[in-house]
């Protein structure tokens, strides 16, 4: 068997790499991360309150969010949390090697959660140490 060019009884082998085989596992890893990314959104579906600001606030880290859905659930990200009187343990135990100026909370709240059931987490977050509590709402739609 003869492989590459060759004159006579003179063998020699072809050193090149094939790299066809690479390009489709590099093809398919592609189409598996756009098909997944947008599965990988954060957070609980919550329906915010629309209002108009002046200027919205930004975080320099990625800030720690706390959602009450429409059903009363009270998560922080994808994580639930059973009552009120459980978040500020839980609270307390994940902002406690943070510095001061790092504890920062987020209160996601569906717009049709009434007051009576945000204003107990509001307070569960403060008793917790958290330096500021901003509310989230989102610009209304043209």
């Amino acid at each position: 068997m003869d492989v590459g060019p060759g004159r006579g009884n003179s063998r020699s082998t072809l050193s090149q790499i094939n790299v066809t085989p690479l390009v489709d596992v590099m093809l398919v890893l592609l189409i598996i991360f756009m098909v997944t990314a947008p599965m990988m959104e954060q957070g609980v579906d919550v329906n915010l309150p629309e209002v108009e600001s002046a200027q919205s606030l930004t975080a320099t880290k990625e800030p720690l969010v706390i959602t009450v859905q429409k059903n009363g659930k009270i998560s922080i990200g994808r994580t639930e949390i059973d009552s009120v009187a459980k978040l500020t343990p839980v609270l307390q135990q994940i902002l406690k090697d943070k510095p001061e100026n790092e504890k920062d909370v987020f209160l996601e709240a569906d717009r049709d959660v009434p007051y009576g059931k945000v204003v107990p987490v509001m307070a569960a977050i403060k008793k917790a140490g958290v330096a500021k509590l901003g509310m989230v709402s989102q610009e209304p739609k043209p």
